[in-house]
């Protein structure tokens, strides 16, 4: 019975990030086949993932005020409202391309607090429950994969068959079973019992910045993972625009998503099973060093065989990172400083992804997809390449708490 809330948060996760693996694809397709052009499907993508910026930096002293529960729910039933009113006014009045940009804005303004408050109650639960941190680490972010792998070639079936807003159904219904599961079987954790006295409100948050200030582990990883999704960011564009030109059908394309997230759950899974038996320094670089040959290989506009290949390799690769990452944030972070710290380090590595976004559409426009990737892929090795040199990466194999 003492899992019990631990599992429960892993089927709130699974619920809602199957749902958003659909409107991850649906929108940018929508949007794309609606307009023609990548420029604004970039756009789209853009305002998709700013919100979760600007409500992953300022609303960590909320998640930390009102409680880690509570918030999760609260953003369930907003976010849920939000999605489900671009189908709504789809099938009803119609809805103008500025109105889906709102929406999807909304959304995912009012989700990011949910995801940091899931972050922030999950160690909570996994002592609770006496699992092992990289085990629990593991399945936490398999589950997040296997939501992608069934999402999107879900999403995919969903826009070819009915289109894509009324596809979006699906993601306002997973809200709506995620804040029910949470509400039910998550208890408030014993941190968020008897909160602190509230101070001023940039009191806290500096609170949480000095923290992470002060650990160069967190500053490396933070700047690593930044960089990383600057080159990322395009991704969601640039492979709607590849697999319509190439291929000319959605359910190719959630393949191709379902295929990378089929890959990285392996890896997470691996990850959860072995994990705690892997130097970590040499598993996080090795990791990272090998995804750039998604891009390159990309580069090439392979046949469809050839790039599900591609994405296997490439995905059972990125499958250890987050589990990893999260593992070492768990063990240095305090229970007080959870939603500031998380959700600061949250902002920071996503801060470069609307940019990124938004650029990644103009330069499909300006040289075309394939010249796309192959310039994501250079720069992306030469990031992950310096991290085998870079000297904070060593406190990755050192005792937690020693520096």
């Amino acid at each position: 019975m003492r899992r019990v809330p631990l599992y429960s948060l892993f089927v709130a996760d699974a619920v809602s990030l199957t749902g958003n693996a659909v409107s991850q694809l649906a929108i940018p397709w929508y949007v794309l086949i609606t307009t023609g052009s990548p420029t604004l499907t970039g756009l789209a993508v853009f305002f998709n993932v700013l919100p979760a910026v600007l409500a992953g930096f300022f609303g960590g002293v909320i998640v930390d005020r009102l409680g880690f529960r509570t918030t999760s729910v609260v953003a369930d039933l907003a976010s849920a409202g939000s999605v489900a009113a671009i189908p709504l006014l789809h099938a009803t009045v119609g809805i103008e391309l500025w109105q889906l940009m709102t929406l999807v804005f909304l959304g995912a303004l009012l989700d990011a607090p949910g995801a940091t408050a899931r972050i922030a109650v999950f160690p909570d639960l996994v002592e609770l429950a006496g699992v092992g941190m990289e085990r629990a680490n593991g399945i936490r972010s398999a589950i997040q994969r296997g939501a992608f792998l069934v999402g999107a070639p879900i999403g995919g079936l969903l826009v070819a068959e009915l289109g894509a807003t009324t596809a979006l159904w699906l993601d306002a219904a997973s809200f709506l079973v995620s804040a029910a599961i949470v509400a039910a079987a998550v208890p408030r954790p014993a941190a968020a019992a008897e909160p602190e006295t509230p101070r001023r409100y940039f009191a806290e948050l500096a609170e949480g910045l000095r923290f992470i200030r002060g650990q160069p582990l967190f500053r490396a990883i933070v700047v690593t993972v930044l960089l990383t999704n600057l080159l990322d960011a395009p991704y969601p564009v640039v492979m709607p625009v590849f697999a319509e030109e190439a291929f000319g059908s959605a359910a190719d394309l959630g393949l191709l998503y379902g295929v990378a997230g089929g890959a990285a759950l392996a890896g997470a899974l691996a990850y959860g099973a072995v994990g705690h038996r892997l130097p970590r320094r040499l598993t996080f670089v090795c990791c990272f060093a090998v995804i750039p040959l998604t891009y390159l290989a990309m580069a090439t506009l392979p046949s469809l065989e050839l790039a599900l290949t591609v994405l296997l390799v490439t995905g059972i690769a990125s499958g250890p990172i987050n589990p990893l990452m999260n593992t070492v944030m768990f063990e240095l972070v305090p229970a007080a400083l959870r939603g500031r710290v998380f959700g600061a380090v949250r902002a920071a590595a996503w801060a470069a992804i609307p940019l990124g976004a938004l650029v990644g559409g103009i330069v499909v426009d300006a040289i075309g997809v394939a010249a796309t990737f192959l310039v994501i892929g250079v720069c992306y090795a030469l990031v992950t390449a310096y991290g085998f040199v870079n000297p904070a990466f060593r406190a990755l194999d050192r005792p937690c708490g020693t520096t």
